[in-house]
């Protein structure tokens, strides 16, 4: 008998694991402006702590964002000499949902996508290489980002 109330436990709890999983993985339909608008920093552990990418993004409307991005990417040199390549993007995005897609060809194909997983943080996944987003040498936008502040932020280009 306690086998049998053991296995409805695991049976149950499991169960509950599974719709916890796919309840996370789940889009929302759509993002307010207040969540998006603001600007969102990966600070870098370890060796490079103090170091960090920022992005700022403003809704404007009609599934349209506007995104930029000061991306970093910290290195030693032989002599010990800390360095870093340097990218930035400043430009427009679209926003289904809650996934937000800045794509270019320029140099090479270059897809860089938003999702908005709570309010307060986001999961950025860039497919193309570092050159093809315009990026130095080992820039990527990739990571989880927090807001650091709701603040409509400004923008240095005229985009």
């Amino acid at each position: 008998m306690s086998k049998t109330i053991f296995l409805m436990l695991c049976v149950t709890a499991f169960a509950g694991f599974a719709a916890v999983g796919l309840h996370a993985q789940t889009s929302r339909k759509s993002v307010p402006a207040a969540e998006v608008n603001g600007t969102f920093r990966m600070n870098f552990k370890g060796k490079y702590k103090g170091n960090s990418n920022e992005i700022k993004i403003l809704a404007l409307g009609g599934g349209r964002l506007h995104i930029a991005m000061d991306l970093t990417y910290p290195y030693t040199m032989q002599n010990g000499e800390l360095m870093a390549n340097l990218g930035t993007l400043d430009d427009k995005a679209t926003i289904t949902g809650d996934t937000a897609v800045y794509e270019s060809s320029e140099s090479g194909k270059c897809r860089i996508t938003i999702k908005f997983v709570k309010p307060g943080m986001i999961k950025v996944s860039q497919d193309g290489e570092d050159f093809a987003c315009g990026f130095g040498h080992n820039v990527s936008s990739n990571g989880t980002y927090l807001k650091i502040s709701s603040t409509k932020p400004k923008f240095d280009g005229n985009k």
